[in-house]
């Protein structure tokens, strides 16, 4: 797996590149990015404490069709401007090789955030949501394992729903993501 990432290196755009090139979304991402805010002085110290390291990187596998990049990217990348990390974007679509080696439960779910050293191996993995985001996901999978099923549907949107809910209409869940990243960070 390490090679496959090392691979991949440089073969992203940048965060950039990524807005400006999106075709859907792209006022609702720039929505949560503007409204993003560093509310916890410690989460931000920590980030800031991170630019006199040269040795990581951010890949993160994402489309701009999907919800929960458009909610969850643009936390990732204020957090890694503020780390100093260098950042990259692989469009799912063009990257399916690294995307099928990171399923969630056996699907393509994004965005998927990679930390890698400058060899490509994989120090960390976040994504596709935050914990109890992606609780209800796990919990809707295990109870409704066939997708061909006539109420899956019905029961998928169910999930969804509950899943935006948890997500809340304000900004309270970047918080959460930059805590759970934190984590990741502190043990590479």
């Amino acid at each position: 797996m390490s090679q496959l990432i090392a691979s991949k290196l440089h073969k992203g755009i940048s965060p950039r590149q990524f807005i400006d090139q999106m075709t859907k979304n792209q006022e609702t991402f720039n929505s949560w990015s503007d409204q993003f805010q560093w509310n916890d002085a410690e989460l931000e110290e920590f980030y800031d404490s991170l630019n006199n390291r040269d040795d990581l990187r951010c890949m993160i596998i994402a489309a701009d069709w999907c919800g929960d990049v458009v909610r969850n990217v643009p936390v990732v990348f204020q957090a890694m401007e503020k780390a100093g990390i260098p950042t990259e974007v692989l469009i799912m679509e063009e990257h399916l090789d690294l995307m099928d080696q990171y399923l969630t439960m056996g699907g393509r779910a994004i965005p998927v955030v990679l930390f890698i050293d400058t060899g490509g191996h994989l120090l960390g993995k976040w994504g596709a949501r935050p914990k109890h985001v992606q609780e209800v996901m796990n919990a809707f999978k295990a109870e409704n394992p066939d997708r061909e099923a006539a109420d899956y549907q019905e029961k998928i949107a169910v999930a969804r729903q509950e899943m935006g809910r948890r997500y809340g209409e304000d900004t309270g869940y970047q918080t959460i993501i930059l805590q759970e990243i934190r984590e990741i960070l502190s043990g590479v």
